[in-house]
């Protein structure tokens, strides 16, 4: 909170005692959709869908580190885009939920900065990673006599730290810059978190260079991953189509295929927010893509996942459905009779 006195505006004609005029520094969340009829149907599907991403995350991270058949580079790359999806959907829906029932929508100039700054962190870190799952499956398929000296728990480290530390040093950055600017509008966002784009619509200065250096880092962290991506898996399809097993085919294909709709699950909507020109005159349409890459994508990346691969569904089966009780009871039924 910033403090002025009336003698900032007097001078020294004040009398004896001074009152003081209290300006806050706080921002308010306008939230999703405020002039939505429907508002509390939208908040309660919303809550469902971040308790069906916690609990499906949760559980893929738990298999992956525990079941011994889910040790491969592959999953373990898996379990940490599922970590990052579980941080990512958790940096907005808690706030946006207790915004609403507490009817208080005001976050702190520092809360925007921490929330600008792991949503970007979280968005960049999950594109890497992409990138970085898309080259250890070219390797798995392309060269797979030398994938486990390619691919080692080491490389495999090294992947998600790049990912982590790429994300976190080019959020720092932006968030930085984007929280210097002087604000001169109302400190109203419409949006429902604090988002970069959103934050600079209040600012009265200039900020087209501002705008195109996220033009340019979009380029680095969304064009050219992707690219990488598509370059991946045009050789990796070149490679199954050369294959004379067809379950190998029908394997390389399940798990691709995968890959690939979390790719464009992420990538499209990421494009049109950041890399769309004149996205910024699109609040409405920006918020539908954010809710649809920041909520509901990290629900449906372990569904994808973990559904068209049979690898986890076994894991699952072993660790959850042959230890229900329900198996117990009919072992004993059956010895009855």
């Amino acid at each position: 909170m910033e403090q002025c006195s009336y003698s900032c505006f007097l001078g020294n004609n004040v009398h004896p005692w001074r009152e003081t005029i209290t300006i806050s520094t706080d921002f308010i969340l306008l939230g999703l959709w405020p002039e939505s009829s429907h508002l509390v149907i939208l908040i309660y599907l919303i809550l469902l869908v971040y308790c069906m991403a916690v609990m499906s995350n949760v559980v893929l991270i738990l298999l992956i580190w525990l079941d011994l058949h889910l040790q491969s580079p592959m999953y373990f790359l898996l379990s940490h885009l599922s970590l990052i999806d579980l941080a990512l959907i958790s940096t907005s829906v808690p706030k946006m939920v207790t915004n609403f029932f507490s009817g208080e929508r005001v976050i702190s100039q520092v809360g925007c900065g921490t929330q600008i700054f792991f949503s970007l962190t979280l968005g960049i870190a999950e594109c890497l990673l992409l990138t970085l799952m898309s080259y250890d499956r070219y390797i798995a398929i392309c060269n797979p006599l030398r994938y486990s000296v390619i691919i080692s728990h080491v490389t495999c480290k090294k992947m998600v730290i790049v990912s982590w530390a790429g994300g976190a040093i080019t959020s720092l950055v932006h968030t930085a810059y984007a929280m210097h600017f002087p604000i001169c509008h109302p400190r109203e966002i419409l949006h429902f978190l604090c988002e970069v784009m959103a934050l600079l619509e209040l600012t009265c200065e200039d900020i087209s260079a501002y705008v195109k250096s996220v033009v340019v880092s979009s380029f680095l962290v969304v064009l050219i991953p992707l690219s990488l991506i598509l370059a991946s898996y045009t050789l990796i399809f070149l490679a199954v189509l050369h294959m004379n097993s067809s379950v190998g085919r029908n394997k390389a294909l399940a798990t691709c295929s995968s890959h690939l709709c979390v790719v464009s699950l992420y990538f499209g909507p990421a494009i049109l927010v950041y890399m769309r020109p004149g996205s910024s005159k699109t609040p409405r349409l920006n918020q539908s893509l954010f809710m649809f890459n920041a909520i509901l994508t990290p629900m449906l990346n372990p569904l994808i996942y973990s559904l068209r691969n049979k690898d986890v569904i076994e894991a699952l089966k072993s660790r959850v459905i042959n230890r229900f009780p329900l198996r117990k009871m009919k072992r004993h039924l059956h010895c009855y009779t």
